[in-house]
């Protein structure tokens, strides 16, 4: 996991349980807090996987690339021979 996705899933744990003390409490505004925090985690955690696709998507295309031009390579060498 990486360290976006862990810092997200204690965004939401943390938000969680404020959000928890204040319907036990009866104090609306640490429940507001709670539930604010728990919706901001959601939300980077979101990010980081969307961020993690891209990055991966990113590195198949390179990959295909290089095998592309490394084909084309040899290709054009056993053309020389």
């Amino acid at each position: 996991m990486s360290e976006e996705k862990f810092d997200a899933k204690v965004d939401q744990a943390s938000g969680k349980v404020k959000e928890t003390v204040g319907k036990v409490t009866g104090d609306k505004q640490t429940e507001a807090e709670g539930k604010s925090e728990n919706a901001a985690g959601k939300a980077k955690e979101i990010f980081a996987d969307a961020k993690e696709s891209v990055g991966d998507a990113f590195n198949d295309a390179k990959d295909s690339v290089e095998g592309a031009v490394e084909g084309l390579k040899n290709a054009f060498s056993k053309d020389d021979k």
